[in-house]
């Protein structure tokens, strides 16, 4: 149980950290991450954080599968999450 807390605490500041690398990008005309890359540390465990990531850092707001796709698959994340633990 604990390595699966960690593991979903990691992919979590992953998830925000990947965001906030995203932006950083943007603003200066970068290269940027993946979209697929974004949603599959999403898929893995990340979802909240890049939730968090994107509305702390207003990036891919704009972005309607972002926008709605994120929120609910933190939603179905955490409950997992809780699931199992409980």
């Amino acid at each position: 149980m604990a390595l699966l807390v960690a593991a979903y605490f990691i992919m979590n500041i992953a998830g925000l950290v990947i965001m906030w690398e995203d932006k950083r990008r943007a603003k200066r005309h970068e290269y940027r991450i993946r979209e697929r890359t974004l949603w599959l540390v999403a898929l893995f465990g990340g979802a909240v954080g890049t939730t968090a990531g994107m509305q702390l850092y207003r990036h891919k707001t704009k972005h309607l599968n972002f926008k709605i796709g994120f929120p609910i698959l933190a939603i179905i994340e955490v409950i997992l999450l809780f699931k199992v633990l409980l």
